[in-house]
């Protein structure tokens, strides 16, 4: 399992940046659109640990971002994350084949 994002236990700095592509691989126009970023750990289903608003960052060239908060990094483990992008009724997940692998690592004052 590769591992696409790493950030240390209760840190909120990287953010994670992306630019989001659809199927074909072209950047999504986000312009009069929204993102959301949502995670959940890896291996469990229902409600992910997080699901919040993103900022879009490049709106013609699918550019996106999303500040974590220190409740968002607090348990050590490896996630699942995706971005979720709606454009007026439509909404599309991206990556579409899969997820992006968010690994939470312990920090030394844990």
């Amino acid at each position: 399992m590769a591992i696409d994002f790493y950030i240390k236990q209760a840190d909120t700095l990287p953010k994670i940046k992306a630019t989001l592509k659809d199927s074909t691989g072209a950047a999504i126009n986000l312009s009069g659109g929204s993102v959301a970023f949502r995670m959940r750990r890896k291996g469990t289903t229902g409600a992910p640990v997080v699901d919040a608003a993103g900022v879009i960052t490049g709106a013609a060239t699918g550019q996106v971002e999303y500040q974590w908060t220190a409740a968002n990094t607090a348990t050590v483990g490896t996630y699942d994350a995706e971005w979720v992008v709606t454009l007026g009724a439509d909404k599309e997940t991206v990556p579409n084949n899969g997820h992006i692998t968010v690994q939470v690592v312990d920090n030394l004052l844990a």
